[in-house]
């Protein structure tokens, strides 16, 4: 099994090769996140599929249904989070809030 991600001490961002990446609301039942989870992968095969015959209609609606998908889960869109802390997604850890942090982790690779 490869190695779990770098998480934020407050558990809304992964770090990914040095950059924050919002994770999924945790609020959503296990049921109702399975089904997400589901329909991300699904449009996920539909853009790959999409892309392997260049078919760039389907491809944008493949494209349009893993947004919405992650929009749903709340890795995009507006912030889960209820406590108006800014989204700092896609941001390099070591330029966002989470930067002190960041330099006391052994996965943290040389600035």
């Amino acid at each position: 099994m490869p190695d779990e991600p770098l998480v934020t001490p407050d558990g809304r961002y992964i770090v990914v090769r040095g950059r924050l990446w919002r994770r999924a609301d945790p609020s959503p039942t296990e049921a109702r996140r399975a089904v997400l989870v589901g329909e991300l992968m699904t449009a996920r095969r539909a853009a790959g599929a999409a892309m392997r015959t260049a078919d760039l209609e389907a491809l944008a609606t493949a494209r349009a249904a893993v947004h919405a998908a992650k929009v749903a889960l709340g890795e995009r869109g507006q912030v889960w989070w209820r406590d108006g802390a800014p989204d700092q997604n896609r941001r390099l850890a070591r330029n966002s809030s989470y930067a002190a942090w960041f330099a006391t982790q052994e996965a943290c690779p040389p600035a």
